[in-house]
């Protein structure tokens, strides 16, 4: 199973996934109300916040799951894009975790993560598919031919 960790704006994320696709949780601890009074997201409030949220949604993505940290295989995080502070907690969270446990750490592209994340689940889209990708600043059409790896 592999343990994902998504922290690249203001939602503190972790999610379990099978090899094969499929989810057997995902977590989100979002902080758009804290950071409405500011009219837009404060990339170090937020950054602060990560570190308080992601240990419990962690350990609440692997409740969730049925699972225990023992039984991953794998540790993946979004490397970017995103607010540098932000993907700091997340990256640096699961290296941890990662270099703790000898686990292989696997960096993942946040806009490749939005185009992958429609192949996994119980109704997955099978290549080929043409895929919008609207992402903060980040926007783009996506052809997808063959699964990714």
């Amino acid at each position: 199973m592999i343990l994902g960790v998504e922290t690249s704006c203001d939602d503190t994320c972790a999610a379990v996934v099978t090899a094969d696709g499929q989810i057997r949780s995902n977590v989100v601890a979002s902080q758009g109300l804290l950071h409405a009074r500011y009219g837009g997201v404060v990339p170090e409030v937020a950054s602060r916040h990560h570190l308080e949220l992601l240990d419990a949604v962690i350990d609440d993505a692997l409740e969730k799951a049925e699972t225990r940290l023992d039984e991953i295989g794998q540790i993946a995080v979004t490397r970017g894009p995103g607010l540098i502070g932000a993907l700091l907690v997340g990256v640096s969270t699961a290296k941890a975790i990662a270099a703790a446990r000898g686990l292989p750490l696997i960096p993942v592209d946040h806009l490749h993560g939005h185009v992958v994340a429609s192949t996994l689940g119980d109704d997955p889209i099978e290549p080929p598919f043409l895929c919008l990708v609207a992402s903060g600043g980040h926007t783009f059409l996506a052809r997808v031919d063959e699964p990714s790896a």
